[in-house]
């Protein structure tokens, strides 16, 4: 009998090169464990029953468009819309003999931090069903947790993947911004989105980035790669330099259990050999979700102007053009969409462009360079990737405020472009506790050292309490 609640991505792999296991049997060991625990949890708004490829399979956000395979972005608007072509990302995985799982759950239109902006229905938190998983992509991280995909993909615009990955407890990589392709990807701000890996180890993680990143001819804000993917094997961290920005470890909000299980982590990367040091991200910290919650709107707006009813997804009917236009959009988007296609298209305005979404790419500029000055003394900053553990259903979601401060600490270095890994450091409340772990431009080699050293020397359990044997 398959285990798929252990089993990594890298042994399965190596279960199936030696023929002890058949990709068609791996494949309907997981179908078994989607049919048991997903109707608890809501993790796929699509399963496919049938799959080609010689590899092992995984999971999708239903963010990337998937030919022959729905895609709905989470929203009614493109409900029933079905792709005719592959995201460049699909293509890559494909191309390895990797077999789709199905396709997950998200806040629509990857607007959200706790997947309950769904339109089909929220996930849940595979430690405790009555929490949210986090968002956007809280249906990957939650099937990934849950035995119910060795991988997936999700995407991260101001922390959709290290976010949920902190609050499921396993592992998550924003990479640096051009990468990895947004061909196919259904966009929402397309200055910010990134397509990423969601895993149960640091190895795992980093294989599958190597799947995916490099430059795409249909994307041209894609570049190659200065060096190759390496995958980590020590287990020392001597000879790098960590920093801990003060400004984003003591942040009003931070959980004591969390800042509790983060500042260990932290000790334990000094015990290993890495030069430990504080730094401070003043600008970063204070102008960060501001700057992110005009600049992701205005964009959001632009993209979305393109669901009007009349070339694909949901049309409402009305008596003239105009009418369904109005319609289709009321009825189609949800109310967090609207809130930011609204407070967007008032940024872009005539009058406003310049006193708001001009002056937010202008402190964008301020925040990248603090980064960089930071990693002029260290190779990696690391701070909890949330500022609490997974939060109960329902808790936030009348007010946008508390959610959005869901990614308080993630924000920043999204708009600077940066890599970003998160990796579960211990509990808090019988909850997993993320540590975020930023590095420079194309940094990804040096998170996955730290990363894997740490995932050793911590010896956490990804596999939630409740589901143990």
């Amino acid at each position: 009998m398959i285990d798929t609640l252990r089993l990594t991505a890298e042994q399965a792999s190596e279960l199936v090169r030696r023929r002890e296991i058949s990709p068609a049997e791996l494949h309907a060991a997981y179908l078994e464990a989607i049919a048991a625990r997903d109707p608890e949890l809501h993790c796929y708004l699509h399963v496919c029953e049938e799959a080609e490829g010689e590899g092992i399979p995984i999971a999708l956000k239903d963010v990337i468009g998937t030919r022959g395979i729905p895609t709905t972005a989470g929203s009614r608007i493109l409900e029933g819309y079905v792709p005719v072509y592959d995201a460049t990302v699909v293509t890559r995985l494909k191309a390895r003999g990797l077999r789709i799982l199905g396709k997950t759950n998200t806040d629509e239109f990857a607007m959200g931090s706790s997947t309950e902006n769904s339109a089909y229905g929220p996930t849940r938190n595979p430690w405790d069903p009555s929490r949210v998983p986090g968002g956007s992509g809280g249906g990957s991280a939650a099937a990934v947790t849950a035995g119910l995909a060795p991988w997936a993909l999700g995407s991260d615009t101001g922390g959709s993947i290290k976010q949920p990955s902190a609050l499921c407890g396993n592992v998550g990589l924003r990479p640096t911004y051009g990468t990895v392709s947004r061909y196919g990807i259904v966009a929402f701000a397309s200055s910010l989105d990134q397509v990423g890996p969601v895993a149960r180890t640091v190895r795992d993680c980093a294989f599958l980035y190597s799947l995916i990143a490099g430059r795409d001819p249909c994307d041209s804000t894609t570049v190659d790669l200065p060096h190759p993917v390496e995958l980590p094997e020590g287990d020392d961290l001597r000879g790098l330099r960590i920093g801990v920005p003060k400004e984003l470890n003591e942040a009003e909000g931070i959980e004591p259990g969390v800042s509790a299980a983060v500042a260990r982590a932290i000790e334990r990367c000094r015990e290993l050999g890495a030069e430990v040091g504080e730094c401070s991200l003043p600008l970063s910290a204070e102008y960060g979700m501001p700057c992110y919650y005009l600049i992701a709107p205005a964009e959001a707006s632009s993209n979305l102007a393109r669901y009007d009813g009349v070339r694909y997804g949901y049309r409402a009917r009305a008596a003239d053009r105009v009418e369904m236009y109005a319609r289709t959009r009321d009825e189609g988007f949800g109310d967090e969409p609207k809130r930011r296609i609204l407070v967007g298209t008032y940024a872009l305005s005539a009058g406003y462009y310049d006193a708001f979404y001009g002056q937010a790419q202008k402190v964008r500029t301020v925040i990248r360079r603090e980064h960089d000055a930071a990693f002029e003394r260290f190779d990696a900053l690391a701070c909890p990737t949330s500022p609490t553990v997974a939060f109960p259903l329902g808790a936030r979601t009348q007010h946008p405020l508390a959610m959005y401060l869901s990614d308080l600490l993630t924000i920043p270095s999204c708009l600077a472009g940066l890599p970003g890994l998160n990796i579960p450091c211990g509990l808090s409340e019988g909850l997993p506790v993320g540590l975020q772990l930023i590095g420079p431009q194309f940094g990804e080699n040096t998170l996955f050292r730290i990363g894997h050293a740490l995932e050793q020397a911590l010896g956490f359990d990804p596999v939630p309490a409740r589901l143990r044997s």
